[in-house]
């Protein structure tokens, strides 16, 4: 009898240290998320409430999910890329460069570091370790271009670009033909800052199209966006955001902010690392266009847009999706451009 008594007491003791055991293993992190993951921005830096705020939101989407805290270097100028990008790749598994900007830089650091993966938005660098996620910004743009052609009371619309390059080009393009599909007559006024980050300069030039008859002025500037709200806030005219849900992050502005053209950065930094995490990472492009839920009108449209501006903007999203027309992506298409009937 003691003997049993004995037995049972060693098969529960056992018993116990296997659950205890278990329950410590269901506690403990996969080796998956073990992965260290950073970023460098670009000039605009944290807290441009555009493009950089959402490729670290898409991180933090990642830290709430699996607990893994993203390391983040704020880039000052170009001269900072490549150092930037160096000390990520020493420190993590997967690297990202925020901006078209830092396509060489990438390219480097990515080639002296084949063991590490790396991501870039809004460029292509075709490396085995390296996915590039690019977006289709003249379709969004082509939506916010109709929003304004609509809004417009004077028949002058603005466009505020950052740097001149293909990319922000991209932007003009699409949101000049919006404009010109609905409204031919209007005057689109184009000027671009040669920056991501000049608040100022960008309350100087919008401040500039307003006092020139512009209503209504969409940009694609980055931190030089603040500039435009500011202007547009004391001069009490019309702004577009871009990027983000631009009258959330910026709620003080929200009153002069007709919408945003959503830009899924966000999307980009949380699909590659939620891959590398999986260990399903591969290299290639990804394009993200209105058909992909890419790009597309933000959730905040200003009360004071009709709805059947809203209606006669998503007709035409529509139009894009099934192929109808393609958006012209360089501002020299725009004057032969052509948009069906809506």
């Amino acid at each position: 009898m003691k003997r049993l008594i004995a037995l049972i007491a060693t098969l529960t003791l056992v018993a116990g240290l296997f659950a205890g055991c278990a329950k410590k293993e269901a506690q403990q992190p996969t080796d998956q998320t073990q992965i260290k993951i950073g970023l460098a921005t670009d000039e605009g830096g944290k807290g441009d409430k555009s493009f950089n705020d959402a490729a670290i939101a898409g991180l933090e989407k990642i830290k709430a999910e699996y607990g893994i805290e993203p390391q983040i270097i704020e880039s000052k100028s170009a001269d900072d890329y490549e150092p930037n990008l160096t000390t990520l790749a020493a420190d993590n598994d997967l690297v990202f460069g925020v901006g078209f900007k830092m396509a060489d830089a990438i390219k480097a650091v990515a080639q002296n570091n084949p063991d590490k993966k790396f991501a870039i938005i809004d460029s292509v660098v075709d490396l085995p370790n390296v996915a590039s996620y690019v977006f289709k910004e003249e379709e969004g743009s082509f939506l916010m271009g109709v929003i304004a052609g609509k809004m417009t009371k004077t028949n002058i619309i603005g466009f505020l670009g950052g740097i001149k390059f293909e990319l922000i080009e991209k932007f003009e393009a699409g949101f000049r033909a919006g404009v010109k599909a609905v409204n031919p007559n209007a005057k689109v006024l184009v000027q671009y800052a040669n920056s991501f980050s000049d608040v100022a300069l960008g309350y100087e030039i919008a401040k500039k199209m307003y006092n020139d008859g512009a209503d209504v002025i969409y940009h694609a500037a980055g931190g030089v966006g603040i500039g435009l709200f500011n202007a547009a806030k004391e001069m009490k005219k019309w702004a577009i955001g871009v990027d983000s849900d631009q009258a959330v992050l910026i709620p003080d502005k929200a009153d002069v902010i007709l919408a945003s053209m959503i830009k899924r950065v966000d999307t980009a930094t949380y699909t590659a690392s939620k891959a590398a995490i999986e260990g399903t990472f591969a290299s290639g492009t990804v394009v993200l266009g209105l058909k992909e839920d890419g790009v597309g009108i933000s959730p905040t449209i200003n009360p004071a847009v009709p709805q059947e501006v809203i209606d006669l903007a998503n007709k035409y999203k529509q139009a894009i999706i099934d192929g109808k027309f393609t958006v012209p992506t360089k501002p020299a298409e725009v004057d032969t451009f052509q948009a069906p009937q809506i």
